[in-house]
């Protein structure tokens, strides 16, 4: 589902990813894991050219993201041509980016109804299925402001969902939230991977991530410094930064 190959990221001088290879297969949660600054997020947002890259290649899907190869060069898509791509990839950040003057079903609403013209009746229908997966059905008619910095998490989850992609990212979506709201945020990303939804995750839950994920990245200055499965790389880290990494966080 998603390959990248020797993607490089600079601001300036400042190379933040230094040519970063992975592979995610179709149905897989790859959870990614490192210190802050270590080019998790760059890497997130690059992947829904959200960030363009200086070298390098991403595939999402079989299709080369944000680019169109001729020959050897690369030439940049136009930004409806990228908006079109972005309908297959969902992505929740950390802060939840909600639209704050329209209600909770109008926010998963939205999207469908302007971007793929669905009609107000599917859009409405398939939004309350999501409300109701998400556990906030009684809320619809809320405002998001109204809601608990889980509640809009989960929303914001739910909105993301709504333009059924074949994607979902995740950059650090509990890391905001008080602790005892990271669970019912969690709950709802383990039922996605039950279901088989492709995702990349940005996390620092090592439980979640030995629970969920099918594998596990670990990443340091813009590199991936170790990969393999999450309780082999948790329980016995080979690389030695990867082992002092881990020894503060578990």
């Amino acid at each position: 589902m998603v390959r990248a190959e020797g993607v490089r990221k600079c601001y300036g001088h400042d190379e933040v990813l230094q040519g970063v290879n992975l592979a995610v297969s179709h149905g897989e949660v790859m959870c990614v894991i490192g210190p802050s600054g270590s080019g998790k997020s760059t890497f997130l947002r690059c992947v829904n050219h959200l960030e363009k890259i200086d070298a390098g290649r991403i595939w999402v899907d079989g299709r080369l993201v944000g680019y169109r190869q001729r020959g050897d060069k690369l030439y940049e898509l136009c930004d409806r041509d990228v908006a079109e791509q972005r309908r297959d990839i969902g992505m929740v950040f950390q802060r939840f980016n909600l639209f704050p003057h329209m209600t909770v079903l109008d926010n998963v609403m939205e999207a469908p109804m302007r971007v793929k013209r669905d009609p107000r009746e599917l859009a409405q229908a398939c939004s309350l299925e999501l409300l109701d997966r998400v556990g906030l059905t009684r809320h619809q008619q809320n405002y998001p402001s109204q809601l608990s910095g889980g509640q809009q998490q989960r929303l914001a989850i739910a909105r993301a969902l709504a333009m059924r992609p074949k994607l979902m990212l995740f950059d650090e979506p509990t890391s905001s939230l008080d602790p005892e709201l990271v669970g019912e945020v969690l709950d709802v990303m383990r039922d996605l991977a039950h279901d088989g939804m492709t995702m990349i995750v940005v996390t620092h839950e090592m439980a979640f991530a030995r629970e969920v994920g099918d594998s596990l990245v670990f990443m340091d200055g813009g590199a991936i410094i170790e990969k393999g499965a999450p309780r082999e790389v948790l329980a016995n880290p080979r690389h030695e930064r990867c082992k002092a990494f881990l020894s503060k966080v578990l």
